[in-house]
């Protein structure tokens, strides 16, 4: 795939580049500021973008401003968006636009390299790649009344992997269950949080997400 990369750490963007060019993709740009990044990608219209969501000049969210831009004009390009911790707002307002071509994940998991390459293929192919830590965050908050608290374990457990951005059959494998009980859990997730049915996991994934930042 060619891929477009705004990180202003020269170590790790350097990395990537080697990484990425190891793995047989192109690297068309690799930049150190989000300024430039939106006109980048409209003249090189790459597959995917992997930005840094605290950039110069202020390092507050200017990474996150330009990805947000990215996916409303050019939704056919996928956005990574990489984060030094756990900002569900941010998560939030990425996600705000839909949970295709779209992935969040957190710096810890590039160092990670086989989980980081296929975060960028499902964005690649138009899913999502949501890490984990960051599910993990949203779905363990449980207050009174909070219907996550009507959740069983397992429950618990198979929503965290949908939001993660897998498909049922990956689900099934990842807790050893087979698909048809992966399907069972799934709709009884949905019936719990009144949440309706839709065409299509990435959609499944927007609404739980919504739902639970809500």
């Amino acid at each position: 795939m060619r891929v477009i990369l705004a990180e202003d750490s020269t170590l790790l963007r350097e990395g990537l580049v080697r990484l990425l060019t190891e793995e047989g993709h192109e690297v068309v740009a690799a930049l150190g500021d989000a300024v430039t990044l939106v006109a980048e990608v409209g003249a090189l219209r790459p597959d995917v973008a992997v930005v840094d969501i605290r950039m110069p000049p202020t390092h507050t969210d200017e990474g996150l401003r330009a990805a947000v831009e990215i996916r409303e004009r050019w939704p056919e390009t996928g956005v990574l968006v990489l984060s030094q911790h756990v900002e569900r707002s941010y998560a939030a307002r990425l996600l705000a636009a839909g949970a295709e071509r779209v992935g969040y994940l957190l710096k810890d998991r590039v160092g990670q390299v086989e989980e980081f390459l296929d975060a960028l293929e499902r964005v690649h192919e138009g899913g999502a790649a949501i890490d984990p830590e960051v599910v993990r965050q949203l779905v363990v908050r449980s207050t009174h009344g909070d219907p996550l608290a009507r959740l069983t374990p397992r429950e618990r457990e198979v929503l965290e992997v949908l939001a993660q951005g897998y498909t049922n059959a990956a689900i099934a494998q990842q807790l050893h269950l087979s698909l048809s009980a992966v399907e069972k859990y799934l709709n009884a997730v949905f019936d719990k949080l009144e949440l309706r049915r839709a065409d299509g996991y990435s959609r499944r994934i927007l609404a739980v997400l919504r739902y639970l930042e809500s």
